[in-house]
């Protein structure tokens, strides 16, 4: 079976998200030889990048399976566009308003209006009603993806969250009457800035990633997906953090299947140091290697100009030292493939190499 996973440029300047095109099957045979699926869309204008992705090297207007990992700007808008322009037959994302009244009851006059919400949370979740509302109006089937939802081939598991721990993170959403205070680690970070960081010097046998990360609630509830492929097995993170990531590996452990051996990996949000750390990447990909040897792939959706936290040099070397070739093209799209027909135009590229320097 071929497949062919395409990460899509999202944004520009610092500014970044995940658009992912997936397709796997008999490639080189009929549509309904083959399954297509999109796992979020970016912001609007790549939602217009997307469809015209997949008509051009998909060679189809109709996609299987639409995900949305969370409601975030810069993985919702371009799903609008994926579902008024192209013929999609089923839309996973989460309703965060059927599980807590308190957001329930912002929706009540069809809009977010409490003074507790962040703009930007807002936007989003008013973005991810549009959703469920556009694809209400299209008659596409919706389904909320928690741990053990399978798509239709079989080939896609959800791993996490699970439905308990989504209505956890919910209580700490930002949009709950009385939002929790960002912790005393992520205002140092905010307060310290980028600029202000120094370098560290970093080893195949030195690492100064640890497991102390945090990141958001919202970010927590992305969406964590298995694909398996004739042994072949991916795995798609989202903007998942540690204990995100910890649970879809205690998930794994549970239905007795390997938290490790995967032939491809996202890097979580974009490679920033808070989504991971050594104790999670030693379950997920494996322990440090004595010497360098190619286990994986692994790619990162990068903003063109978003070093250095964009991805952040400890985060792929703890990759690079684990066996895991990690890739990112800043502006400019990847595909990692299978079986695959050849793309004119596409060329092979380089992955990171192990960085001497590091930002601490």
């Amino acid at each position: 079976m071929g497949y062919e996973i395409d990460f899509l440029p999202v944004g520009t300047g610092e500014k970044c998200g995940d658009a992912i095109a997936v397709r796997f099957g008999n490639l080189y045979g009929p549509r309904n030889d083959q399954a297509v699926v999109v796992v979020d869309g970016g912001f609007k204008e790549t939602g217009e990048q997307l469809v015209q992705h997949i008509k051009q090297y998909y060679l189809t207007d109709y996609v299987d399976l639409v995900v949305l990992t969370h409601p975030d700007a810069d993985h919702a808008a371009g799903i609008a566009i994926v579902l008024s322009q192209l013929k999609v037959g089923c839309l996973w994302m989460h309703l965060p308003w059927e599980h807590t009244e308190d957001i329930a009851d912002m929706f009540k006059n069809g809009r977010v209006t409490d003074t507790s919400v962040s703009e930007r949370l807002r936007k989003a979740l008013d973005d991810a009603r549009g959703l469920e509302k556009l694809a209400e109006s299209k008659n596409i089937p919706m389904i909320e993806p928690f741990a053990g939802i399978e798509d239709d081939s079989g080939h896609i598991t959800v791993i996490g969250p699970s439905v308990g721990y989504y209505d956890e993170l919910l209580l700490d959403f930002r949009c709950t009457p009385e939002p929790k205070v960002v912790s005393s680690f992520l205002t140092r970070t905010i307060q310290a800035g980028v600029g202000l960081a120094e370098m560290v010097a970093e080893t195949l046998d030195f690492e100064t990633l640890d497991d102390s990360g945090e990141t958001t609630a919202e970010n927590n509830s992305s969406v964590i997906l298995s694909i398996q492929l004739d042994g072949h097995r991916m795995l798609l993170t989202g903007d998942a953090g540690i204990p995100s990531l910890t649970r879809a590996a205690d998930y794994l452990e549970d239905c007795f299947e390997e938290t490790s051996g995967w032939n491809f990996i996202q890097v979580p949000h974009h490679g920033s140091k808070r989504n991971v750390g050594p104790s999670i990447l030693d379950r997920l990909i494996g322990p440090k290697l004595d010497e360098y040897q190619e286990k994986l792939t692994a790619f990162v959706s990068a903003p063109k100009n978003g070093l250095p936290k964009h991805p952040a040099k400890k985060v792929t070397n703890a990759f690079h030292r684990r066996g895991a070739a990690a890739y990112a093209r800043p502006g400019n799209p990847m595909r990692h493939s299978k079986d695959a027909p050849e793309r004119k135009g596409w060329v092979a590229i380089e992955p990171l190499p192990l960085y001497p320097e590091v930002d601490e």
